[in-house]
């Protein structure tokens, strides 16, 4: 599976960078399939193909908000070869909807 898509990229076009919005909206989560991580992207740059959003991987203190980029998520091979994957379920939500910290603005 892709984790972005050309509908996808235009999609991250549309929300633009959100960087003013209090509880912007994630239009992908990317996730570990054999591990600890989830990544949700609330914006992209396809020039530098470099992903917004929050990054938790451990679920603790350490999380937080800051830049993650699409070779680092496609370079992570766990058990049996299960690589980060994008949920296909999730569908967009604001931030808050996960009860993560917003951008704090």
């Amino acid at each position: 599976m892709e984790l972005i898509t050309e509908k996808l990229k235009n999609r991250f076009a549309e929300v633009g960078t959100q960087e003013n919005e209090k509880d912007p909206i994630v239009v992908a989560k990317f996730f570990n399939a054999s591990g600890a991580g989830t990544w949700y992207a609330t914006s992209y740059d396809s020039r530098t193909k470099v992903f917004y959003g929050y990054v938790s991987l451990f679920g603790d203190h350490n999380d937080e908000w800051g830049t993650f980029s699409l070779k680092e998520l496609q370079s992570v091979k766990g058990a049996f070869g299960l690589g980060i994957e994008r949920d296909l379920y999730c569908g967009e939500k604001r931030i808050s909807k996960f009860n993560i910290p917003s951008l704090g603005k």
